[in-house]
């Protein structure tokens, strides 16, 4: 069902935990299956230096968030707000249709730390 690409960033997450000192956080969730996923980014000079996450879910929604966190670091936070759902699954390289949602909620997750930290640093 899942590829060797899903199937290592479930069994081999990257960048799991809190971060305690987070400069903004984005929190989202599915009611349909359950899923849970909170992301925290650390951001210098316009770029997300530090990200983690933590997420309760299937392998899917694991996977999804180990590699977004993988996809944002060192990146400005203009170019993070242009990932997409669909950007998450292509570098897993694919995800079973009824699995896709997983990458909408780390592609939110995502949108929704940067919102957090534009809103806390009068950047909206």
């Amino acid at each position: 069902m899942y590829n060797e690409k899903v199937i290592d960033h479930f069994n081999h997450p990257r960048n799991v935990g809190e971060l305690s000192d987070a400069d903004g956080i984005g929190e989202t969730g599915s009611f349909k299956c359950g899923d849970t996923m909170k992301l925290y980014i650390k951001v210098k000079d316009d770029r997300i230096e530090d990200v983690s996450f933590q997420t309760y879910g299937c392998g899917a929604a694991i996977a999804s968030s180990s590699m977004l966190t993988e996809m944002v670091k060192g990146k400005k936070l203009d170019e993070a707000m242009q990932i997409t759902n669909q950007d998450v699954a292509d570098q897993l390289g694919g995800l079973p249709p009824l699995k896709l949602h997983c990458s909408n909620l780390a592609a939110d997750a995502l949108h929704n730390a940067i919102e957090d930290y534009r809103r806390k640093h009068d950047q909206v």
